[in-house]
Order: C-alpha cells, then structure tokens, then sequence
C-alpha cells in the first residue's frame, strides 16, 4: 500500500515536470532557433548588417526622444558589461554597482565644474579613482561569499551616496549642476545626436573589451571561480586574487560609464545613485544572460526601451513590465541569451 503511494507521488510529480518542460519548451525553442540560426556567419553578416545600418542612420529620421532613449539604453549597455565582468564572468553578487559609475561621474564632475580641468584629462584620474575604489571595498570584502558578498556591496553603495549627498564638494544633496560640455574637434558636444555617435563608440569599446577578457586565461580563472570555487582553489587558482582583478575592471568601466553620463547631463545628485539603480542594472545582466556579452546588451536594451512604449499609459506600463519580466523568469531563467557553457 505504501508502495503504491509512492509511485502514485512520483509518477505526479514527474508529469508536473513534464508539463513545466513543455510550457517552457515552446519559448526556449523559439530563442534557441534564433541563437542557432545566428551561428552561421552568413546570417550573422546579415543580421549585424542591417543593424549597423539601423543604428548608424538612426538620428537621420529620428525626434529627439527617441534618441535620449537610444542614448539611454546605451548607457545601461555600459553599466551592465561593467556589471557583468563581476557577476557573469566571476558569479559574484554585486548590489552597490551603481556606486561604482558615481565615483566616475562625481570624480569627473568635480574636476571640471569645481577646478575647471579638460574633460578628456579627467579620465586617467577617473580611472584611478575607480582602482582605488575597487580596491578599498574588495581587499576586505573578497573573501566573502554569496549574501554576504551581497550585503557589503549593498552596503558601499549607500555608503558612497550618503557621503556624497554630505559633503560640500560634491555639492550636498543639491548635486552639481550647470557642468561644462566637452569639446571633440573643437565641437562642443551639445546635441543629443552627437552623445548618441560617441556612445556607439563607447559600447564598442567596451564590447570589445568584455570579450578580450572572456577570452583570455584570466576569462578562463574567472570562469572557473564561478563554477566551482574550491575546485578552482585545489587547481591552484589564486581566487582572491581573480575576484579582485574582477572587481577592479568592472569599477573601471562602470566609472568610465559614468563620466561620460555626468558630461551628457551636465549635472549630478546623490539621487541618480539609489539602490533602484543597483538592481536595474543587475536585472539587465540577469535578464539578458549572465556571462554572454550580447544578452546584457540585449537585456539593458529592452530594461531601458520596454518601459517606453508603455510610457502613454502612466504609472500602469510598470505593471506590464513587471509582467513581461515575470514571463521571462517563468519561461526563460537562463536570460533572453546566456552563454553557450550555460545553457
């Protein structure tokens, strides 16, 4: 009798196995067709072409509008190949990211609005502001793992927005504003359609970087890390020492992002910097797929857009989001395009 009851258990929750397989199977189906299909060069070629040419033409017939939202969802693009260097590559759990592009644009900012210095000299000080930073909350925190990871990346994040929303030269909570444009060429980059031109050229950058470090031995220990850290360790892998480089380049772009942010806006405050911003840029990396370089450029693309359409609708296209977000979740957990390793 209890026999019976066993089988009768197992043989349900094997056909609810079954019946979530399926439900899932129709939508991975149709994602996978599409990941298989862009796996010839020749579609591939196609494929990029046509949208090379959409984004390069973009401004030509586009309102302004529509290319702050353009310029928007590249800067997340930034934001979340920076977060994704430590979350995708290294698995782990960063919720103070959007500390890391403040340091960037506070740094930037102050040099130029409160010093007056060339935008384009702020960057090596940008940069090494962003090592120390990363070096300052890495070295203690490193060794931790998981939630705990968690809490003190959560917890630098709004240590930096408090003390900047403290602090005199960061402009207290007022923020800095009235922040001079640069200039390209002896061109004051005021339109958004020039921001938007050299976005492109900052998300190629980074692209190009992402997959330089994917690629390398360093990828590969990272990679490592994330699969299994102690069987790294055994192999002789120095884990403290991957994360921290990890964490380092990731801070770089991420305040190299936000530089340029502070430039195009000519103005910052504390409020740009909340833990809401932290968590849309960990969701983009999540929903696009972890480790794969075009599913976080997918995901911060639709992060940013999707909201937009639904924008005529008020406060009611969050709820839509939400609801595309949760099918996403349901039907495809690896993210819209994860890593071949992790499919």
């Amino acid at each position: 009798m209890e026999n019976n009851n066993l089988n009768k258990i197992n043989n349900g929750e094997v056909a609810v196995a079954q019946e979530d397989t399926r439900k899932r199977g129709f939508f991975t189906r149709i994602i996978d067709g599409f990941y298989n299909f862009m796996d010839k060069t020749y579609n591939k070629v196609i494929v990029y072409g046509i949208l090379i040419a959409f984004v390069l033409t973009l401004p030509l017939w586009a309102s302004n509008y529509i290319l702050q939202v353009a310029w928007n969802a590249m800067f997340y693009m930034l934001l979340g190949l920076g977060c994704n260097i430590i979350v995708g590559f290294t698995g782990m759990i960063d919720l103070g990211f959007a500390a890391k592009f403040a340091v960037g644009a506070y740094t930037s900012g102050i040099l130029v609005h409160t010093f007056g210095w060339n935008f384009w000299l702020t960057l090596p000080i940008v940069v090494l502001v962003g090592m120390l930073a990363a070096v300052l909350i890495g070295g203690p925190a490193l060794r931790l793992r998981s939630d705990y990871l968690a809490i003190v990346t959560l917890g630098f994040g709004e240590i930096v927005r408090i003390v900047a929303r403290n602090l005199e030269i960061t402009g207290s909570a007022s923020g800095l504003s009235g922040i001079k444009r640069p200039y390209i060429f002896g061109v004051q980059l005021t339109r958004i359609w020039m921001w938007y031109y050299l976005f492109i050229v900052l998300v190629i950058i980074f692209v190009i970087a992402s997959n330089r470090v994917k690629d390398s031995r360093f990828g590969r220990g990272l990679a490592y890390v994330r699969e299994d850290e102690d069987a790294a360790r055994a192999m002789g892998v120095n884990v403290v020492k991957y994360k921290m480089w990890a964490f380092i380049v990731g801070t770089v772009m991420g305040a190299v992002a936000g530089a340029f942010y502070v430039m195009q806006m000519a103005a910052v405050s504390p409020n740009s910097f909340q833990f809401t911003q932290s968590s849309n840029i960990l969701l983009s990396v999540v929903l696009g797929g972890m480790g794969k370089v075009p599913g976080v450029m997918a995901g911060a693309a639709f992060f940013s857009i999707f909201p937009e359409i639904f924008r005529e609708i008020g406060e009611y296209r969050m709820l839509f989001f939400g609801i595309a977000l949760v099918l996403v979740m349901i039907f495809r957990p690896q993210g819209l395009w994860p890593d071949r390793r992790r499919r």
